[in-house]
């Protein structure tokens, strides 16, 4: 017996946790099922992260997860439970089939859809670093790593070889986030000829959702970073019909957590009649990973025959005529062992996960040097004020002011076109003398003068790594 933790969620959560549960035990999966709980119920018992310790125990001895959707409830509770299994069990990978199905009308519906969204899980803005830098002005870090962008990079080509797709697209923004968003581009595109049997090729994030709307027959898998991957996937499901239609997998080294992209829709809670293939589909991805794939494959067919016959839910054809949620599960279970020619279910081999180095650091420069640094202060006068202070400031020390910008635009000096500036600036200071190095000493020094006069709320030094500016230039710098 394979041991499975089973969160049922809140809302519909049980009642879909529970279709897909009756699925795999009819199949014949040998799975032993430990029951746990997350969500609303926990964060109304007073603990802050939703998770209970015995919960993680669990997870900790089966390494699996089949796991309903968990409300995080408003007032109360900190983090969302489901980010905080997610960070916990560093489940890096998020994957999102996308299928046509039979019965499922949709305004593409015949065009053959079937592809998969890898999203990395972990980074990006969802690293969730926010800070105040004025009481009017916030800002996110979006933090990318190499050995994120490696590890989702190589699942997502694993993953092709996995299920026999011929084609990876990269979906970034890396014509604007050049450092975050091309690391992963640069990433995918030093790794892709690893892989020869799979066509690779890169698109700009805004053009894949408009070819998805456009064409989306002609992709197969599509790797992107969270945020992006976030919105993608929501969109890939509407083409085939919608959330209750999508099922996910969040796969790490250690631990997998399957679970329905849809959320708890508590007002449709205990009344019998959600649509439960999302979950069915993560139960049927879970049963992939752990290599029980006759199993897999049967509940895969028998729910395309149902669906082929006409047994659909209520959000697919409305009140009348629809099959409750546990009728439609009771149709499934009484096509097990059938097969539809029209719909064939795809044929799959064992995923190898990427390996990766766990040391921290992956990338090691020959040369590294501090050319400058960003000092950026709150101010509410105007940007001629601020930059003339600040060139006052350093006249007598190692650094000279470059540029003072506002929302990353070049505001000083004076570029002759009008900006609506708010009041967090970035100064910018490089070395006078461009061989030198801008030591800890000389920036204490330069935050010391700095302060007496302006408040600064952070830096960041302005490193060259190989020779190479490891920084953006502002809009307007030359």
């Amino acid at each position: 017996m394979t041991l499975v933790t089973v969160i049922p969620g809140d809302g519909i959560g049980p009642e879909v946790v529970e279709s897909a549960r009756r699925l795999v035990d009819a199949s014949g999966a040998s799975i032993e099922w430990e029951l746990r709980q997350a969500g609303a119920e926990v964060f109304k018992q007073g603990l802050p992260t939703g998770v209970p310790q015995e919960t993680i125990d669990s997870i900790a001895r089966s390494r699996v997860v089949l796991k309903g959707p968990l409300e995080t409830p408003v007032g109360y509770g900190e983090k969302s439970a489901n980010v905080t299994l997610r960070k916990l069990f560093e489940t890096y990978a998020n994957i999102r089939p996308a299928r046509e199905f039979p019965g499922v009308v949709t305004p593409y519906s015949g065009r053959g859809i079937d592809l998969v969204v890898v999203r990395e899980n972990v980074e990006d803005l969802y690293a969730g670093i926010e800070h105040m830098q004025t009481p009017g002005v916030a800002q996110c870090l979006k933090v990318i790593s190499r050995k994120g962008c490696e590890k989702i990079v190589r699942l997502a080509f694993e993953f092709a070889r996995a299920e026999g797709r011929r084609s990876v697209a990269c979906a970034t923004k890396a014509n604007i986030m050049k450092l975050t968003e091309g690391l992963l581009k640069r990433t995918f595109e030093e790794i892709a000829p690893e892989y020869p049997d799979i066509e690779s090729w890169h698109v700009i994030v805004d053009n894949c959702a408009h070819q998805l709307v456009k064409r989306p027959e002609q992709f197969d898998v599509i790797v992107t970073t969270n945020m992006n991957g976030d919105i993608l996937s929501d969109l890939t499901s509407a083409l085939v019909g919608g959330l209750g239609f999508a099922p996910s997998a969040n796969l790490g080294s250690g631990v997998a957590i399957f679970e329905a992209v849809h959320g708890s829709a508590p007002k449709y809670a205990g009344k019998n009649t959600i649509n439960p293939t999302a979950m069915i589909g993560a139960a049927i991805m879970m049963l992939r990973h752990l290599q029980m794939f006759e199993q897999a494959s049967a509940i895969e067919n028998a729910l395309l025959v149902t669906l082929e016959q006409g047994t659909l839910t209520r959000d697919v054809v409305g009140d009348e005529g629809a099959a409750s949620t546990t009728a439609f599960t009771d149709a499934i279970i009484a096509n097990l062992g059938r097969t539809s020619s029209a719909w064939p279910a795809r044929e799959y081999r064992p995923l190898k996960l990427p390996e990766v180095s766990s040391e921290p650091a992956l990338v090691h420069p020959s040369t590294r040097r501090v050319a400058g640094v960003d000092v950026f202060v709150e101010w509410d006068g105007t940007p001629d004020q601020l930059g003339s202070a600040m060139e006052r400031l350093v006249e007598t020390t190692p650094v000279e002011l470059r540029l003072v910008d506002n929302r990353g635009t070049k505001v000083y000096p004076p570029t002759g076109t009008p900006t609506d500036c708010v009041d967090a600036w970035r100064c910018r200071f490089l070395m006078r003398d461009a061989s030198s190095e801008l030591s800890d000493s000389d920036l204490l020094a330069l935050l010391s003068r700095l302060a007496d006069g302006h408040r600064f709320t952070h830096i960041e030094k302005l490193h060259e790594f190989d020779g190479a500016m490891a920084y953006t230039k502002a809009q307007g710098e030359e």
